[in-house]
């Protein structure tokens, strides 16, 4: 395997697990108060455009990762909306 496509798997793996532990936390506490849904949201929209641009080049390391990342969003969206103060 090339240097350059272990780095960018690497890369891609480290970003995809970045927001892991506020998910598990959010899960363990069941509070989000205090998690930002702007920032989740631009997350969101940055690796469902990353994942489409791994569509556009079929470049499969971006497409996996940034759908792990987008599913990760998407679950943290929930769980904003699930225990949030109402």
């Amino acid at each position: 395997m090339e240097f350059k496509l272990v780095v960018g798997i690497l890369a891609g793996v480290l970003t995809a697990l970045a927001t892991v532990p506020q998910v598990f936390k959010t899960i363990k506490t069941k509070k989000a108060k205090n998690v930002s849904l702007f920032m989740f949201l631009v997350l969101l929209a940055g690796n469902a455009i990353w994942c489409y641009y791994g569509i556009l080049i079929m470049d499969w390391p971006i497409i996996i990762t940034n759908a792990f990342s987008a599913t990760m969003d998407i679950l943290m969206l929930f769980l904003k909306y699930r225990y949030s103060d109402r």
